[in-house]
């Protein structure tokens, strides 16, 4: 399984680099939606979607969603924040859902986290790339170095169950250990982008706790579902969904929290 893993992202590496750096933002905000959209599907097996003509009307909606969004950020930009902030509650009610209430979860519930998890990371990671294509990539490190941190973590120390019900897994040892991963690439980004080390640090703190939030809400979804991966697109990652669930509940939190620290414009 590691093996498979290490290859897989082996291969995805250089792709994610290409659509970060190197092509003109319309096609990476293109890119990021097809993403999104293959997200979208497997999402759509959590909502309990069986036929193929309901999961692709599943996709369709986020597609429109994510269209609606690139409407609002071109023409009324001051109302972008508003999207944002309302990921930014869905994933307080997440983080209640996951520890409290993981067990009533119907298809329409999930249809509808779908799109609050899946429209506004969008929206996120298109903005900050028009900002910094830097700080894409950097926010791309964080979540990875935590997953590593906390895999490794967890195999090595792990004892105490962080959310048994929802995720057996994981551990509060794996979890510390993605911090300290996390921590330790953000004190590297601090040097690469010259950023005010205290704020983004104490920033990434919370980034790399919404990303377990993000991890943990697909994990729930996923045993409502009866899945153990979203999908088999990746070999020794799962799905899509799975590779990027953390990275949607990290990226809205990510954004408005370098706005409101002052470290982006």
């Amino acid at each position: 399984m590691l093996r498979q893993r290490v290859i897989t992202a082996l291969i995805l590496a250089p792709l994610a680099l290409l659509v970060i750096l190197w092509v003109s933002h319309a096609v990476s905000a293109v890119a990021m939606a097809l993403l999104v959209l293959a997200a979208a599907w497997e999402w759509s097996a959590f909502v309990g979607l069986t036929r193929r003509t309901q999961r692709f009307a599943y996709v369709a909606l986020i597609a429109l969603c994510v269209a609606a969004t690139w409407i609002l950020q071109t023409h009324h930009r001051d109302h972008v924040d508003i999207v944002l902030g309302i990921a930014v509650l869905w994933w307080i009610v997440a983080l209640i859902w996951v520890g409290r209430f993981a067990g009533r979860v119907n298809g329409l519930s999930a249809g509808l986290a779908g799109v609050l998890v899946l429209v506004p990371a969008w929206l996120a990671l298109v903005q900050l790339h028009e900002v910094s294509r830097q700080l894409v990539l950097l926010l791309v490190l964080l979540v990875v170095a935590a997953d590593v941190g906390a895999y490794f973590g967890g195999r090595t120390f792990g004892k105490h169950k962080l959310a048994p019900t929802v995720s057996p897994g994981k551990t509060w040892e794996g979890a510390a250990g993605g911090l300290v991963a996390a921590l330790l690439m953000a004190a590297a980004g601090v040097y690469w982008l010259n950023l005010n080390a205290w704020p983004f640090l104490g920033l990434v703190a919370a980034v790399v706790f919404a990303s377990i939030v993000g991890d943990l809400t697909e994990s729930m979804f996923k045993r409502h579902a009866g899945l153990k991966d979203s999908g088999s697109l990746l070999p020794g990652h799962g799905g899509v969904m799975d590779r990027v669930d953390s990275l949607t509940a990290a990226a809205p939190f990510f954004l408005l929290g370098l706005e409101r620290l002052g470290l982006i414009q």
